[in-house]
């Protein structure tokens, strides 16, 4: 795996749904459909630390130390990170996960969840 590999921004996770179609006499066929795309997004904040968040990442979504460690260095910088993409149950697991993972145990002062939030994903 390259090093662009392992920094992406986004996990993406392929799901589909089967459902039975009648095909006449002859019998049922399976039809697939994708669900929406819903990216999860982590906001940038003062008082959450680095390593809280990287291991926040690794984790909760998976991914690898180099992965994490750029995300926290995008949500820094930027503001906000999309960190996993998947269908919108999960993303909302997701979302709930981070906002219920604790108190930062590094932070100087008492710190509050981490902001995240969900939104519909682009299609592909």
């Amino acid at each position: 795996m390259s090093e662009a590999e392992e920094t992406s921004a986004a996990v993406a996770e392929p799901v589909v749904i089967t459902q039975t179609v009648p095909q006449g006499k002859t019998g049922t066929t399976t039809e697939r459909k994708r669900q929406p795309p819903y990216n999860v997004i982590i906001l940038n904040d003062d008082h959450h630390t680095f390593e809280y968040v990287i291991d926040l990442l690794v984790k909760l979504f998976a991914h690898s130390v180099a992965a994490a460690k750029a995300l926290a260095a995008e949500i820094h910088t930027r503001g906000r990170a999309i960190v996993y993409t998947t269908h919108k149950e999960k993303a909302e697991l997701k979302r709930d996960q981070v906002l219920g993972y604790g108190p930062d145990p590094l932070a100087s002062v008492p710190t509050g969840p981490l902001g995240c939030y969900i939104e519909p994903a682009p299609m592909d």
